[in-house]
């Protein structure tokens, strides 16, 4: 069985990133799952905090999640033409301490997708993410993008995604994502 842990860069109870990722658990292939994973309760990163007392539980959970699963996949929103802060300190805080990055995201494969209410999707912040993911030496993937744009037509009102062509386009990305997995 395939594990994939989600990861929503948005805290917003009505994301659109974190209604993609619920879609994507619903939509996994046959031997997959999606775990989807919060960011919430991770405090902004201090290095003063992280000498004082060390690692949060939050933060250490979510460590532990990633380290199980076979792949990372971040839905990632799109603000001001970047990555959202939010996102961004989480994946600063897994980093800590540095002796640590190896073991967390060395080698891991990582897929980048996001859902904007924008005509273009969130291009600008897939693109934003590949000198971090580099950086943390992962192997990030490159078989397919989802940009989800005009993501209030694509989900109603309930956070579910209506749009049939997109549901077809997560179930490519997903399954393409899970194929390279198991390569």
């Amino acid at each position: 069985m395939t594990t994939l842990l989600g990861l929503s860069g948005s805290l917003r109870k009505g994301s659109f990133n974190t209604s993609l990722l619920r879609a994507a658990a619903g939509l996994m292939p046959a031997g997959a799952t999606l775990e989807i994973a919060t960011l919430h309760g991770i405090p902004l990163y201090d290095g003063d905090l992280e000498a004082g007392e060390g690692i949060p539980a939050a933060v250490q959970a979510l460590k532990d999640r990633v380290v199980a699963a076979d792949g990372l996949l971040l839905a990632t929103p799109e603000y001001n033409n970047g990555m959202p802060g939010v996102l961004k300190n989480g994946i600063d805080w897994l980093s800590r301490p540095p002796a640590d990055i190896g073991r967390v995201f060395g080698g891991r494969q990582v897929a980048v997708m996001g859902a904007s209410p924008g005509g273009f999707g969130t291009i600008l912040a897939q693109n934003a993410w590949l000198p971090v993911l580099r950086t943390l030496g992962t192997r990030p993937w490159f078989g397919g993008r989802l940009m989800v744009a005009r993501a209030g037509q694509a989900f109603n009102e309930q956070g579910e995604l209506v749009d049939e062509k997109v549901k077809d386009q997560l179930r490519g990305f997903l399954q393409g994502f899970v194929d390279s997995l198991q390569r």
